[in-house]
């Protein structure tokens, strides 16, 4: 489980590139890179990490639920994920 800082630090990182999403589009088109230089860091949305929902876990991501690994093999035993099962053969 990821820190409650880090989760923040995220969620703090996803309201500031949503804030700065339309200014950084007009100066990247007109080529005003100073002006673009000037914004904040956390503006450019590369700084984003893709974070499990639940637990904030960064690795073992699954882009089309949302969660880790981890937490997804536990949903998906506990039939909490509609239309995914478990393997067998």
């Amino acid at each position: 489980m990821a820190k409650e800082s880090v989760k923040a630090r995220q969620k703090k990182r996803e309201k500031i590139v949503l804030k700065y999403a339309n200014k950084r589009k007009i100066l990247k088109k007109s080529g005003d890179y100073e002006l673009l230089q000037k914004l904040p860091r956390d503006a450019s949305p590369v700084r984003l990490r893709n974070r499990c929902s639940i637990t904030g876990r960064c690795r073992g991501y699954m882009r089309k639920f949302g969660v880790s690994r981890i937490i997804f093999r536990s949903l998906v035993s506990q039939g909490l994920i509609p239309g995914v099962k478990k393997a067998s053969w």
